[in-house]
């Protein structure tokens, strides 16, 4: 069984905000705490340590109390970037990634991403949910090995931007949640209200 110190965990906070009209998504007001800060406190029980990947406002997120990585790619190039932000510092055997904007992940999330690692012997578990009879993945929530970072640095520097060709390379699992309104993001305003009237 993988242990909760062996485990480190990363929170994504280094997009560039479009849908919410530029603003950096991970200080969003939610609940009297910013985004970013609910799921580090969400994520900070089932984790041994923690990172953030943030690429602006560094000092806002430093107050955080956890050690802040911008991108090692610069352009906001997504979340796989926030993943090598996350292994090049993670000095634990593994890494699990959040999204800063879905507060509400299931607080048995890195539990259930590990024991399905493991059941499967895999890389990487990813999480999943069924919607309307189709499964629905979220790859950003992910637990993988550490020693990935020479993989995903060779897959970025050859251009490779999308999360679920990275995992293909990979012996990936995806490990079946039954709420689907745990994973729901908050990628506007006005999906940001609604997190906050549920």
């Amino acid at each position: 069984m993988i242990a909760p110190s062996d485990i480190t965990g990363l929170v994504l906070a280094g997009g560039r905000g479009s849908r919410m009209g530029g603003a950096d998504k991970g200080l969003q007001n939610h609940r009297g705490l910013p985004l970013a800060m609910q799921a580090l406190l969400r994520l900070q029980t089932q984790v041994g340590h923690l990172l953030v990947n943030a690429n602006r406002n560094l000092g806002a997120y430093e107050a955080f109390g956890a050690p802040v990585w911008p991108d090692p790619i610069e352009g906001f190039a997504g979340p796989l970037v926030g993943f090598l932000a996350g292994l090049e510092h993670c000095e634990t055997p593994w890494l699990v990634t959040v999204p800063c904007d879905t507060p509400d992940f299931p607080t048995d999330l890195v539990e259930r991403l590990a024991h399905g690692l493991e059941a499967a012997d895999a890389d990487i578990a990813y999480a999943s949910t069924l919607e309307d009879g189709r499964e629905q993945p979220h790859p950003v929530f992910c637990l993988m090995k550490s020693a990935l970072g020479e993989s995903l640095v060779a897959f970025l520097h050859d251009g490779g931007r999308k999360i679920d060709a990275w995992f293909a390379g990979h012996k990936s699992v995806a490990v079946r949640f039954d709420d689907p309104r745990a994973f729901f993001n908050a990628n506007t305003a006005a999906e940001l209200a609604q997190l906050q009237q549920r």
